[in-house]
């Protein structure tokens, strides 16, 4: 083990001390830091959007920490520790890749099996399926969807429930279902603005996110990152609008919506 990764365990242990340790960190749970984990992985996806390869290096650093963190938790409870964390992870890629390992094991390596796109994608799915197979039996009545964690965030939660039912055939075989689908939906969803019931207009609006979400799946779109890019994009151009506006000597709360609509097609043919 590199003398970095040590000296990251041993910093852990220290902040997690009973007597000297850290109070903040010695009164964290693994559900207190969760939040924190989702944080972290936000703020390495914001710097790999924006390219900026030294802010990566520093969210990464703070996302192994959250990781060096729930290792720590699981030692002091005798469960694992961070060498059965990496040692797991270690095996599992091994078994997942026959192709580059034949015999499951580092010193195997070889020049890769020539395995085209579906025979890597069958190899994979039948490995996992063995995984699965191996693990304790799921309760009588379990389903499928049992898998998808509920704390997923909502719409990587929609993408995997529907890959999930797509692999046992419920789903549509192109899009053309699906836009009308979602057509369908958005009709439902006026009908419950007309009616003004806020529970109803609710759960129509879910189902119309649900079915853009599945066409994002069927066009091999991520809907998180198209929306990403929507966002960054929104914010570029917002960005140029106050620019304008602070140009005039004037406010946005001053502006009318005229103007800012002017500005941001201004800001539409600048290329922003």
């Amino acid at each position: 083990m590199s003398d970095s990764i040590q000296h990251l365990l041993t910093l852990m242990r220290c902040l997690r001390d009973e007597q000297h340790g850290c109070p903040w960190d010695k009164k964290q749970t693994y559900k207190t830091i969760a939040p924190y984990t989702l944080e972290e992985t936000y703020e390495v996806l914001d710097a790999i959007e924006r390219e900026d390869f030294d802010h990566l290096k520093e969210e990464l650093g703070d996302l192994l920490f959250q990781v060096v963190f729930y290792g720590q938790m699981a030692s002091e409870e005798h469960r694992f520790d961070f060498n059965d964390i990496a040692a797991g992870l270690v095996e599992k890629m091994l078994r997942r890749h026959p192709h580059v390992f034949p015999s499951g094991e580092l010193d195997s390596f070889s020049e890769p099996v020539g395995l085209s796109e579906d025979e890597l994608k069958g190899q994979w799915e039948r490995i996992k399926a063995q995984e699965k197979a191996n693990k304790k039996m799921p309760a009588q009545g379990a389903s499928l969807l049992d898998e998808v964690p509920v704390s997923m965030p909502a719409m990587m939660q929609a993408v995997k429930i529907q890959s999930k039912v797509a692999k046992v055939g419920f789903d549509w075989h192109d899009v053309t279902p699906v836009f009308a689908k979602i057509r369908e939906e958005l009709d439902e969803l006026e009908e419950a603005i007309k009616d003004q019931q806020q529970p109803h207009i609710e759960e129509e609006m879910g189902d119309v996110l649900f079915a853009m979400t599945n066409l994002a799946r069927h066009l091999k779109v991520s809907p998180d990152v198209a929306l990403n890019k929507t966002n960054v994009k929104f914010r570029r151009r917002f960005s140029r609008i106050e620019a304008l506006v602070s140009a005039q000597g004037k406010t946005l709360a001053g502006s009318s919506l005229e103007e800012l609509d002017s500005y941001w097609e201004q800001a539409k043919r600048e290329g922003l």
